[in-house]
């Protein structure tokens, strides 16, 4: 019996696809779930998987990449999706520390295959902002800035002080007790005195890929 219902049209809809979320679903389905979506013109991504599942997988789909970090698996890539966007625009990627990175790899990884060039700062959290100084060209340029951050989640605040472009904060479940598994970070986001911060939901690194590619690509 199917159980599923999938739209492999969408990206020619709305300008990206959409992703196969891995966990709750055996490997048996997310394999047919993927062939529906490979009809499709987008590039296919599952995501939160392990790389056991992903070794799985990728005898069905040749030519398959895993990023081990983010437990994000590209399965089919759309050749006519060319990173780097027009004029040579970027996307920024910013991490307090190295916790978050398997949401910020998640964001990066899900933009790289919408065809956008990556630009990664990681490590640059408000305990030591003066690491975050250090890259003010990059995030000058940058035509939109993703900020991952657990914690207190200040650190979307303070790049979107800095940036001139679209700052969309995504709040990590990291942090000690009263962070409630992300909560305090994500109201700090929602929070922020800078006009130019967007946020998304808990770990949604997936969703901020897909947001920063379309403003990356004035639309589409």
């Amino acid at each position: 019996m199917k159980t599923h219902c999938v739209e492999p049209d969408r990206y020619h809809r709305q300008g990206f696809p959409e992703a196969v979320y891995g966990p709750g679903k055996t490997t048996g389905q997310i394999i047919l779930i993927a062939r529906e979506l490979a009809r499709g013109a987008g590039p296919v991504l599952v995501t939160r998987i392990t790389e056991k599942i992903f070794k799985k997988i990728r005898t069905h789909f040749p030519g398959a990449r895993f990023n081990k970090a983010a437990g994000l698996a590209v399965l089919k890539y759309n050749k006519a999706l060319k990173p780097g966007g027009a004029g040579g625009s970027y996307v920024c990627v910013v991490t307090a520390g190295t916790t978050d990175v398997p949401v910020s790899e998640e964001a990066a990884v899900t933009a790289e295959a919408l065809g956008n060039r990556v630009v990664r700062i990681y490590d640059v959290g408000v305990a030591g902002v003066h690491r975050l100084l250090n890259h003010g060209s990059e995030l000058k340029g940058a035509s939109c800035i993703i900020v991952c951050a657990g914690m207190e989640g200040a650190l979307a605040s303070v790049v979107g002080g800095l940036a001139g472009c679209p700052v969309i904060g995504v709040p990590t479940s990291v942090g000690y007790g009263v962070s409630f598994g992300g909560v305090s970070a994500l109201l700090s986001m929602l929070n922020s005195c800078a006009a130019n911060v967007c946020t998304v939901n808990i770990d949604d690194g997936f969703g901020a890929g897909v947001i920063a590619s379309l403003i990356n690509k004035g639309g589409r």
